[in-house]
């Protein structure tokens, strides 16, 4: 194969074998960033719940590999924050950092703190550009927060914001900015270690990049970019030319809360496969204006939560880079919801409720167009369990604050399997961690009382989405206040091709007394001593008819307790005796009902 990169001349063949040792070579330098950055962090969010990501994107501000990252912080934006890098400073050199966080110049949202460091020779000439991004467990929100779902904008949102913000400069830290945010942040201590792993991650980067292209030369590797697009171009243009031509479109509602409309905000994809072509069209532009409040999906998020539902449908082990993603048309709009957000409009819940809501419409375009394509929605998120936790440790007698990853389910049922049990939401893709309780409880004055699988709520289908999620939590010796922005407690993770509906979220405060109180589904709860919140997390939609699940797999579940026998029964129509075994004669007889039953109605409308 022969590839021609942006003003080179043509490369010299690389075998196949070459390609996937130097691709290789490229996703260790990026796992081991996250890996430094890991180890080293200080805040629960990155150190326990690993919210965080790496990658290197080329000179030409291309996505050349995020190896393990969030699929929401990488997929699109990296390339948008290093090209206004490369605007906004065209005298970078060697020795150069930059902070960014800002949602109008190619970040996810405030809260995602991203450095970037130019690649830089000893000539002077700028190569790559490697980001380590990482969730902030605060930033300076006017409220205890990062996901401050009811600001009006961005002033009220109250975070400092870094539009690609020289940071270091000869490898020096420029110190003007670390007493800014200290001023800034609550946790400036906790907050000055993570920047010093982010940074300490990107120099690892840089090094080891350096150390590469010092092995094999600066042509090679860029040889290599090329080389490797044009293969990840061509495996998703042979995987589109496999699926049915078509257009569709499809919704995902998001429940109402401050600032949405007062049904919900409605989010729309339309879907077009061209297979003769080997294209793939997005469209988000016919989505509502930006609102007032801090639900707005930023640039990055947007392009992402359409790429992220392509490559929920599209089957095969494609690449996910520049290359693959030159197939892949994304259609956005200036000041809609799901667009191009303008300062200074509030994206503050950028990566999660209402990107997973435009994910989700794109998984259930494709699931619509034709059986075996797509999948159910994923369970929405951001329960108090999965909230922003802060408050007095008595133990310490000092602040805190962080976000909790305490749990969350949400996997959906696809076209060939049952649901991945922690995929926790659309953008993680099941990539971060679930926090230990003992660990929770070591680091804050909490104590979590359950943490378990609430039975008979997964989204039944043929293949089967997860099941929600409970967890009650409550303080030790001192009050804690939560934040939380909970999705799905009116619009659960809805089925796909006849498959139902998962389990949805609830949020409830246990008095002292024992009494329990519903809580909105937005907001803050502070809880004294002998309160508790209980927390459900939403179960993921099913993919298919439930009357073509294996009946084995139905037996399965109601073993391991995931279903009872009644719902094996009326969602299934399986029939599990007192041994736990599969009635096969009984069971028959219910599918064969439960069928001409279906069938009758149909012939009546």
């Amino acid at each position: 194969m022969i590839a021609r990169g942006p003003g080179s001349e043509v490369s010299e063949r690389m075998s196949g074998a070459e390609l996937a040792v130097l691709r290789s070579r490229i996703d260790g330098i990026v796992r081991n960033m996250a890996t430094v950055l890991l180890r080293t962090g200080r805040s629960g969010v990155i150190n326990r719940a690993k919210d965080l990501s790496c990658c290197i994107v080329t000179h030409g501000c291309e996505l050349l590999s995020a190896a393990d990252g969030l699929p929401i912080h990488v997929l699109s934006g990296p390339e948008i924050m290093a090209r206004t890098m490369a605007a906004m400073h065209p005298d970078i050199r060697a020795g150069d950092a930059f902070l960014n966080n800002s949602p109008y110049h190619g970040c996810s949202h405030a809260a995602d703190h991203t450095i970037l460091v130019p690649i830089i020779d000893v000539t002077g000439t700028h190569h790559f550009t490697i980001l380590v991004k990482a969730h902030q467990a605060d930033i300076g929100n006017s409220k205890p927060t990062t996901y401050f779902a009811t600001a009006s904008d961005l002033y009220e949102e109250g975070a400092l914001i870094f539009p690609n913000v020289r940071v270091q400069q000869d490898y020096r830290t420029i110190q003007d900015v670390v007493e800014m945010c200290r001023m800034r942040i609550r946790v400036p201590d906790q907050w000055y270690g993570d920047f010093l792993a982010m940074i300490g991650a990107a120099r690892s980067g840089e090094r080891d990049l350096l150390d590469l292209a010092a092995e094999i030369g600066w042509d090679r590797l860029h040889a290599f970019t090329r080389h490797w697009f044009d293969y990840s171009e061509e495996r998703m243009a042979q995987a589109i030319k496999h699926l049915p031509a078509g257009i569709v479109s499809a919704s995902s509602t998001h429940d109402p809360m401050p600032g949405t409309p007062p049904e919900g905000l409605v989010v729309r994809a339309t879907v077009s496969i061209d297979p003769e072509a080997a294209r793939i069209d997005v469209d988000f532009r016919e989505n509502d204006d930006a609102l007032d409040c801090g639900l707005n999906v930023s640039e990055a998020c947007s392009r992402t939560a359409a790429l992220i539902g392509v490559f929920n449908s599209v089957r095969g082990d494609i690449p996910k880079n520049a290359g693959s993603f030159r197939r892949i048309n994304v259609r956005l709009r200036e000041g809609a919801v799901v667009g191009i957000p303008q300062h200074p409009i509030s994206c503050s819940v950028a990566t999660t409720n209402v990107a997973d809501r435009a994910a989700n419409a794109v998984q259930l375009a494709f699931a619509e167009l034709a059986d075996g394509l797509g999948a159910a929605e994923v369970g929405p998120v951001n329960p108090p369990a999965k909230g922003v936790v802060s408050g007095n440790d008595p133990r310490t007698g000092r602040g805190f604050i962080n976000q909790l990853f305490l749990g969350s389910t949400g996997g959906p049922g696809s076209s060939d399997g049952d649901c991945w049990l922690t995929y926790s939401h659309v953008g993680n893709g099941g990539m971060s961690f679930i926090e230990s309780v003992e660990m929770t409880e070591l680091h804050h004055p909490i104590h979590v009382a359950e943490r378990r699988l609430v039975p008979d709520t997964e989204g039944a289908g043929q293949f089967r989405g997860a099941p929600s999620l409970r967890i009650e939590l409550a303080p030790v010796a001192a009050p804690i206040r939560i934040a939380y922005v909970s999705d799905g407690v009116v619009n659960p993770a809805r089925g796909a091709r006849g498959g139902g509906a998962g389990g949805p979220a609830g949020q409830v405060k246990r008095d002292a007394d024992g009494v329990e109180r519903p809580l909105p589904n937005v907001g803050e709860v502070v809880l004294a001593p002998g309160e508790s919140v209980i927390s459900i997390g939403t179960g993921g939609g099913g993919y298919g008819d439930p009357l073509l699940r294996n009946p084995a797999l139905v037996a399965t579940d109601v073993a391991e307790g995931l279903l009872t026998p009644a719902r094996a029964l009326s969602e299934y129509a399986v029939v599990v005796d007192s041994a736990g075994a599969v009635a096969l004669d009984e069971t028959s007889k219910a599918r064969r009902h439960r069928a001409e039953k279906a069938a009758n109605k149909e012939a009546l409308k």
